[in-house]
């Protein structure tokens, strides 16, 4: 039967955009996660037939199909778990059209999303979804998983900015949800639905995106402190104080040290917790504002504060913050990068048990991340091949993962849930909760084709997939 199905596959695509050989295969076995699943062909589609020419096929013969962007996922998204057909969106950047009078941005599944921000900057607009990958990821991958980034604590998520979109569904058909208007309440928002299901509903081969006016000026400060729950309950005093910056990003002492150690930049490393902090708006607002979050700052316990007077100098110190992930791996191989989020008020919290974890199971965790908003990344840098270094590991992302829920929080701010925090679905959403977004992916894929094995626990899938699969 497989080779019925492949030999099918193969007359849809031109030579070099079918791939069998395994070397080929290899390099679409994994993402930025764990875990490493061998698919039996790759397909690079480059268009809407390709793709419903495809998932008919699936449907007949019963095979998985993966969508995949850059790979760049967190949470093991794009992996062919269940072997099948890796469908690769990667290539197809066809179309980047931005219209300034309408204030949206028309894209292909493939174009990176920091092009589509550089493109509405010619027209003084500005696409404010900013994951870290941005510069690598594909839009299409952003829409799966909802991607979010530093300026999501002003500006919002990936969800935010969607208008509408072009989709074919798991079993071939092509739709289209929402438009090119700022309102649309017609019916269910199925726009929002497509948005952050992780490519289990559909493929989507073309979005609406909303752009907005980009600020005149921005400033940026850093705040030292020698502690590291105090560096939480200043930001949750600048938050209530009516100030909103762009962003707030925290990295504590593991964090500080390692980039000093990677590339040296003049970073206190006898500092508990930095805080980056951005405001964007009109010059002479920011003054003010500035003024003041720079006072309350320090009146709250900063031990030193730094406000970069140039661009040179701004880019510097987010330089600091850019710099952690390529750091932190080099102090051990392996890096689990999580994103448990609690509201803004349990903040300094969540930091303090997270030190309390890290005592606990004795392991190198480090704390950095868009605190602003309560999206932390507890990253656990660790030897995958220290197999009982790992159990305690996988004993701690659990505690992470309960502690967030208990203090309100959620299992995930923007790196979604893929295979890495299926056990931990029921936790959060509850058996019946769970069944209701069980009983929507069945309507719409009831061949359970796309994307299969993520989100929804397997059975006898009672940890994390911190091994190789």
């Amino acid at each position: 039967m497989d080779e019925v199905w492949m030999k099918e596959l193969k007359q849809i695509f031109h030579p070099g955009r079918f791939l069998t050989d395994l070397p080929d295969l290899h390099s679409f076995s994994y993402d930025a996660s764990f875990g490493n699943h061998l698919p039996q062909a790759v397909v690079q589609v480059k268009d809407v037939s390709e793709v419903i020419a495809v998932l008919k096929l699936a449907n007949e013969y019963r095979v998985p199909v993966y969508p995949r962007g850059q790979g760049t996922s967190l949470s093991g998204g794009p992996l062919p778990v269940k072997g099948g057909i890796v469908m690769d969106l990667s290539r197809w950047r066809e179309i980047l059209e931005i219209d300034p009078d309408d204030l949206v941005a028309i894209v292909s599944p493939g174009v990176l999303t920091s092009d589509i921000n550089k493109a509405a900057e010619k027209y003084g607009l500005m696409y404010p979804p900013d994951p870290s990958s941005s510069h690598v990821s594909t839009i299409g991958g952003n829409l799966a998983e909802n991607s979010g980034g530093p300026r999501g604590l002003k500006y919002g998520v990936t969800k935010d900015y969607v208008l509408g979109l072009e989709v074919v569904t798991p079993e071939g058909d092509l739709i289209r949800t929402g438009g090119r208007t700022m309102k649309n309440v017609t019916g269910y928002d199925l726009t929002k639905l497509i948005v952050g299901s992780e490519g289990t509903l559909g493929v989507i081969t073309e979005a609406i995106l909303k752009l907005i006016p980009k600020p005149p000026a921005t400033r940026t400060m850093m705040a030292v402190f020698d502690d590291l729950v105090t560096s939480g309950k200043a930001i949750s005093k600048v938050l209530t104080s009516g100030i909103l910056p762009a962003k707030i990003e925290l990295m504590d002492q593991a964090s500080i040290v390692a980039v000093e150690l990677y590339r040296p930049i003049g970073l206190p490393v006898d500092a508990e917790a930095i805080l980056l902090i951005e405001l964007d708006g009109h010059e002479e607002t920011l003054k003010k504002e500035m003024g003041e979050t720079e006072r309350i700052i320090r009146e709250v316990g900063a031990r030193e504060t730094v406000v970069a007077q140039t661009r040179e100098e701004a880019d510097q110190l987010w330089l600091a913050r850019k710099l952690v992930s390529p750091a932190i791996v080099k102090v051990k191989p392996t890096k689990v990068s999580e994103d448990a989020t609690v509201p803004r008020s349990k903040i300094p919290e969540m930091i303090d048990r997270l030190k309390q974890i890290k005592e606990k199971y004795d392991i190198h965790l480090v704390v950095f991340g868009h605190a602003g908003d309560g999206n932390l990344h507890p990253n656990i840098i660790c030897d995958q091949r220290d197999t009982e270094e790992m159990i305690r590991v996988e004993q701690a992302v659990g505690e992470i993962f309960t502690t967030a829920i208990d203090l309100g929080g959620t299992l995930s701010g923007e790196h979604g849930i893929g295979t890495m925090k299926a056990p931990f679905m029921e936790k959060e959403l509850g058996p019946l909760g769970l069944e209701m977004m069980n009983r929507i992916k069945g309507a719409w894929d009831p061949n359970n084709i796309l994307n299969p094995g993520k989100i929804f626990p397997e059975p006898g899938q009672d940890s994390l997939v911190l091994r190789n699969g």
